[in-house]
C-alpha cells in the first residue's frame, strides 16, 4: 500500500513539509486504540533468533533507524511499532538551532537518493530530554550528538560533553557525529589528533557515571584507504566501542540526475542507493583491516533485504535505514528481519 498509494502522494509535496506531516500522521494514528497493536502485527517480527548482543547491549533485532529522522526524539515510541530493533535520535546539539536556509532537502527519484544540507536543525538538548523522559522502554535508543554551528573551534569539545553528560541517563549508547558535511568549520572534526582528544574527554566523562554507555564514531563514506587505516588505529588506540559506517557523501559520481539538476540543488550530503556500494566497501575494509576487532553499524543505501545482508556479510553487526525507509516504506524492516532469519 505504501509504495503504490502513499508514496506517490507524499512525493508530490516538498520533502521537508511532508516529513513533518508524516510525523503528525504517525503520531495521531498511534493514539487510536488498537492501531499500535495493528502496526506491530503487520510490521514487527518477534523472534529470539533475531537478538544481537553488541557492545554490551541486547538488541531485539539488528535493524535500526538512523539518526536524522527523529531528530528531536518526538516519535521513537510510535516508530517502535514498525518493528525496529533500535532507534537513533538526533543529531542533538546543546542549543536549539534552525539549521541551514530552506530549501535544503531534495529527492533524486531516479537514483532513489536524497540530498540534504539540513545543518543539524534541532530543538536542542533540553527539548530532547523532555521527550526522552516519555520513553516506554520498547527498544534501545541511541543518542547522536554534535556541536552547534556557531560554536568556536576551541569550544567544540565542550559542546559534545554538554550533550553527553545531559543525555547519559536517557539513551543506551552514544554516537559522536564528526562526519556530517552540512555543518560549518568541519575540518577540525576530521583531524585525527583532535578526534583522539575529543574521544578521551568523552570517555573520561563516561567514567563519572555509575554505568558507562557505549560510545561510537560515525564516519563518512568518502574516506580513502589511508584515512580508513587511521580510523582503525584510532578505534584501537582509544578503545572506542564501535563505528557507524557511514554518513552521507559529497561525491556525485554515477548519478542519473542531470548536471543541471545537481547544480540547481547545490551542496549537501547524498544518501540512499547511490552510496550503497561505497558504504559497504568502507564496512568491509574496516572489518578486514581490523580483523573484526570492533562492531560496525552498517548504514547507507539499504533499500532491500539483499542490501542489508550485503552489509552484514561485509562485517556489520547491525544495520540502519533512513532513505530506504522513505522510499520503500515500513515493510522494509520486516523483509530484512525475515531475510536474516532465513540465514540463521
Amino acid at each position: 500500500m505504501y509504495k503504490a498509494l502513499l508514496r506517490p502522494i507524499f512525493f508530490s509535496f516538498d520533502p521537508e513539509k511532508i516529513h513533518h506531516f508524516t510525523f503528525s500522521l504517525i503520531k495521531s494514528t498511534s493514539k487510536i486504540p488498537g492501531f499500535p497493536a495493528l502496526f506491530r502485527s503487520i510490521y514487527a517480527i518477534e523472534d529470539k533468533k533475531l537478538e544481537r548482543n553488541v557492545f554490551g547491549l541486547t538488541f531485539k533485532n539488528p535493524v535500526g533507524l538512523a539518526a536524522g529522522f527523529d531528530k528531536n526524539a518526538v516519535l521513537f515510541n510510535e516508530l517502535a511499532n514498525f518493528g525496529f530493533g533500535f532507534i537513533e535520535i538526533g543529531t542533538v546539539t546543546p542549543k536549539g538551532q534552525a539549521g541551514n536556509p530552506k530549501k535544503r532537502l531534495f529527492r533524486l527519484k531516479d537514483d532513489k537518493g536524497i540530498i540534504n544540507r539540513m545543518g543539524f536543525n534541532n530543538e536542542g538538548l533540553d527539548a530532547a530530554i523532555t521527550q526522552l523522559k516519555k520513553n516506554k522502554g520498547k527498544l534501545i535508543i541511541g543518542g547522536n550528538i554534535g556541536k552547534n554551528t556557531a560554536t568556536k573551534p576551541e569550544d567544540y569539545t565542550e559542546d559534545y560533553l554538554t550533550c553527553f553528560n545531559a543525555l547519559h541517563p536517557y539513551v543506551d549508547y552514544f554516537v559522536l557525529n564528526v562526519s556530517c558535511p552540512n555543518v560549518g568549520s568541519h575540518a577540525k572534526l576530521n583531524d585525527k589528533d583532535y578526534l583522539e582528544e575529543l574521544i578521551a574527554e568523552v570517555q573520561n566523562a563516561n567514567r563519572n557515571f555509575e554505568k558507562e554507555k557505549p560510545i561510537l564514531l560515525k564516519i563518512a563514506p568518502d574516506l580513502n584507504d589511508g584515512q580508513l587505516d587511521e580510523i582503525v588505529d584510532l578505534v584501537e588506540s582509544t578503545k572506542l566501542d564501535g563505528v557507524i559506517a557511514s554518513n552521507t557523501s559529497v561525491d556525485r559520481t554515477g548519478l542519473k540526475a542531470s548536471k543541471e539538476r545537481l547544480d540547481e540543488i547545490g551542496n549537501g550530503g547524498l544518501s540512499g542507493q547511490p552510496i550503497k556500494d561505497r558504504s559497504t566497501r568502507v564496512i568491509k575494509y574496516l572489518s578486514d583491516k581490523s580483523n573484526n576487532a570492533f562492531p560496525i553499524i552498517g548504514v547507507g543505501g539499504i533499500h532491500s533485504a539483499k542490501d542489508a545482508l550485503e552489509k552484514i556479510e561485509a562485517g556489520a553487526s547491525l544495520v540502519q535505514i533512513y532513505t530506504g525507509f522513505i522510499y520503500e516504506g515500513p515493510r522494509l524492516i520486516k523483509s530484512i528481519n525475515k531475510a536474516i532469519l532465513g540465514t540463521t
